[in-house]
């Protein structure tokens, strides 16, 4: 069954330590309050680097609303068992927690000066209690009890700072995603992309190459890349987008940070050249066999242009191989692969029997032999240009 809404809220497992402090500690410390406030303001600077700055204008007045305030709640505590921040309270710890990560500053910075703030808070507290003859264990009780409001402001401030970097982090990655778009689809003048690069906090680099890989294989690929890859997951592949140095080892260290992923990788353009690289890249994962081995590396696509070739139009290499190769079809299937083997030799030779013999491990007059046999199939094929370098399109198009 569900509470009513007036049901009174349950105690809390244990008493706040400013229970035990008596109610009119807070009638003795509130006139003490405005030099509280100045004393904490005038340490602020000293003792937390990254507050050493003036004390005035926007910040001084921010500063000094948000300490009032804080002592302000503090004092309304003893002898009551009411949570250490109220509503209002809380939205303006949460406030300063948010605004710290704006401002560019670190949370340990805020949480530095809460502690100094502790400290000074509690001297003067304990020296006023001392004073008006209130007892040992009120000032015990005084100190426990700014310890733990202390924590509770802490842990409010540090909360919202955390949530306001998840925010951040997460607009900036939709930012990126969008970018990467972009380029991908190639869709967007130059100055329209710099625009959104500006917004997505990336630098447009002046070279890039574009890797594919299925998505199953992308956990932790931004952080094995690098801080300035922009990687988006699609159904069924991830891409990322890398920028590239002019080095002799760049290209040794992405193909290291790509090993046992099944990646292939587009050749290096400006960003006017990332929807070509993706291209190449995925037409050459498709036409090579795949590298899947845990130590396999990626598949670089300016290194098996030709394979891109011949696997980009199938039908087309297919009807060019059947007409081609038609003189091959009447001979027996180990004699028409050896034939096929030794004219593709041939072509790549330039008809020079040494080298293909060495390449083939057979004896120049079975070179010999052989290359008659081809010349009694192939006739003057073989003299005309074009034709014969259809017939090597052909032939490695059989051997992929």
């Amino acid at each position: 069954m569900n509470a009513s809404p007036t049901a009174t809220p349950a105690s809390p497992a244990y008493d706040p330590p400013w229970l035990a402090l008596p109610r009119e500690v807070s009638d003795v410390l509130r006139p003490m309050m405005p030099g509280i406030v100045e004393a904490i303001i005038n340490a602020v600077p000293q003792l937390v680097p990254a507050y050493a700055r003036p004390i005035e204008g926007r910040f001084g007045r921010g500063l000094r609303r948000g300490v009032a305030a804080a002592l302000e709640r503090f004092l309304q505590l003893p002898g009551t068992r009411l949570p250490a921040l109220s509503e209002e309270s809380r939205q303006l710890v949460a406030g300063l927690g948010s605004g710290e990560f704006r401002q560019g500053r670190s949370m340990d910075a805020l949480l530095s000066a809460y502690r100094m703030g502790a400290r000074v808070t509690f001297r003067e507290m304990s020296r006023v209690s001392v004073e008006h003859h209130l007892g040992q264990t009120v000032v015990v009780d005084l100190g426990e009890s700014i310890l733990a409001y202390i924590d509770e402001l802490s842990a409010v401030s540090a909360e919202a700072y955390a949530f306001e970097q998840s925010e951040r982090a997460g607009a900036v990655d939709r930012r990126r995603t969008e970018l990467l778009d972009l380029l991908l689809l190639g869709q967007a003048d130059e100055a329209a992309l710099r625009q959104t690069a500006a917004m997505a906090d990336w630098s447009l680099p002046q070279r890039m190459v574009v890797v594919t890989l299925p998505v199953n294989r992308s956990a932790g690929l931004r952080i094995r890349l690098g801080a300035g890859t922009l990687v988006i997951e699609r159904e069924t592949d991830a891409v990322a987008l890398v920028p590239v140095r002019l080095s002799q080892t760049a290209r040794v260290d992405l193909d290291k940070a790509l090993r046992g992923r099944g990646a292939a990788v587009g050749p290096a353009g400006g960003w006017e050249k990332v929807p070509d690289s993706l291209r190449l890249a995925v037409l050459a994962a498709s036409a090579l066999p795949p590298r899947d081995g845990p130590d396999d590396p990626p598949i670089w696509a300016d290194e098996h242009l030709a394979e891109v070739i011949l696997g980009a139009e199938p039908s087309a290499i297919a009807e060019l191989a059947n007409r081609r190769l038609a003189p091959l079809e009447g001979l027996r299937p180990a004699q028409r692969e050896r034939l096929a083997e030794t004219l593709l030799s041939w072509l790549r030779h330039w008809g020079q029997r040494a080298p293909v013999a060495a390449e083939l491990g057979i004896h120049p007059q079975t070179v010999g032999y052989r290359a008659a046999q081809l010349r009694e199939l192939f006739g003057d094929t073989l003299e005309d240009p074009k034709a014969r370098f259809e017939l090597e399109l052909a032939l490695h198009a059989g051997r992929r």
